[in-house]
């Protein structure tokens, strides 16, 4: 039995173990995703409670989004040092953060300005986290992994999109929003110890004691424009990202407001949306080696935008499920792919600074699109925004088209 059980366990793929640190790290990623998906749906039913305003929403969106304006510096930042270190604050503060928030609308807290503050909070130390941890996983894995295990953590984003907007909605229709956003809380507390038990002491070879910071930010934007596939997906991800944020700063309110969808209804089709986004990344390992990147990002945005626009003038549940299903389908195929662009062809010690200016061009309109969000959604409608939203997305996809991009796999 016992020869029986080691040859069990050499029979375990070598891919799985080589990679260990990094599934260990997607592991915390996954509880943190987890968390967020309930946060997505309790957050604008509190502001609504508050305010009844969907110009709120969009200012408490475009706070928490206003953080992007300090990308540059969290790029500096996981180059300088242990990236381990950045990925444990982060989650620290955001669990206290996100605890607090629960608590203060638990207890009855009636000043949107707390919630002002929160949002912006939660929105740094998620920018801080994300580009740590792009600039992570490379020096977790080989670079001939790198595709499969994009792809597998942007499935597991996916399986939480999946699964825990339904929960949130049944966590907010029975108890209170405030309980959904101290839950949300410990995901960053368990991620945090999920970070702790990965080996690893990730540090770049960049000089912690250089003194030109904005030296390093400068750098940083000169290395993304020599590499034209990462500089022209990012032009192109400017304008798709803010037709996006115009729709996913609504989508809540204009399933609450416009078409009373219940709590648990709204996260039951954020959840259909989940699945179509797993398929999404699951697809992409069957078509990367076949479609060049361009036009594999060329079709995912056209799809994706029109999906939006019909989600806009849709009222059936099984029909916005479905333009939803569609819409985060695209977003998964497409998600992995530009962000293997950007680990390939990106040298190590650039890494953060190349993730952290890539956000910085592609996330900088992303407060402004939340405000202009609900300042339309505030005069002419919820429909009419997300409509306009995925109007701009689809125009945005013929850039994917550059010459620079029609033979990168």
């Amino acid at each position: 039995m016992l020869m029986e059980a080691f040859e069990a366990e050499e029979k375990v793929p070598s891919y799985w173990r080589r990679n260990l640190s990094a599934f260990r790290l997607m592991a915390s990623n996954f509880v943190s995703f987890f968390g967020d998906q309930i946060y997505i749906i309790a957050l604008p039913l509190i502001v609504l409670a508050m305010t009844g305003s969907p110009l709120q929403m969009g200012i408490v969106a475009a706070l928490e989004r206003g953080a992007v304006f300090l990308q540059p510096l969290a790029g500096v930042a996981a180059d300088r040092y242990n990236r381990k270190h950045i990925l444990l604050w982060c989650d620290g503060g955001r669990f206290l953060v996100m605890g607090a928030m629960g608590v203060y609308v638990i207890a009855s807290g009636e000043t949107i300005g707390y919630m002002y503050a929160g949002a912006f909070l939660i929105g740094l130390f998620t920018q801080f986290y994300q580009t740590a941890q792009f600039a992570t996983i490379p020096g977790l894995v080989s670079k001939g992994d790198l595709p499969s295990i994009n792809s597998f953590n942007t499935s597991i984003f996916q399986l939480s999109v999946f699964v825990a907007p339904a929960i949130g909605g049944v966590i907010v229709s029975l108890y209170h929003p405030g309980i959904a956003l101290v839950i949300n809380s410990f995901t960053f507390l368990i991620g945090l110890l999920l970070i702790w038990s990965v080996p690893f002491h990730a540090r770049s070879s960049a000089s912690k004691s250089k003194p030109n910071v904005m030296g390093e930010i400068v750098d940083g934007f000169k290395v993304v424009y020599r590499i034209k596939p990462i500089f022209y997906t990012n032009i192109a991800m400017l304008f798709s990202v803010f037709g996006t944020t115009l729709f996913l700063t609504m989508l809540i309110v204009h399933l609450k407001t416009a078409l009373m969808f219940s709590p648990s209804e709204i996260g039951m089709l954020l959840g259909i949306g989940g699945a179509g986004a797993i398929l999404g990344s699951l697809f992409l390992n069957i078509v990367k080696q076949r479609i060049p990147s361009g036009w594999l990002l060329t079709i995912g945005g056209i799809v994706g935008g029109l999906s939006i626009v019909m989600f806009g003038f849709g009222h059936s549940f099984w029909f916005l499920a479905l333009m939803n299903a569609i819409g985060t389908f695209t977003a998964g195929l497409m998600s992995p792919c530009i962000v293997t662009i950007r680990q390939k062809l990106t040298p190590e010690k650039w890494l953060g600074r190349v993730q952290a200016t890539s956000r910085w061009m592609t996330w900088i309109l992303m407060p402004v699109a939340a405000l202009v969000s609900g300042m339309i959604g505030e005069w002419s409608g919820t429909g009419i925004t997300i409509i306009i939203g995925g109007i701009i997305s689809t125009c945005a996809s013929i850039l994917y088209l550059h010459p620079s991009l029609r033979t990168f796999l």
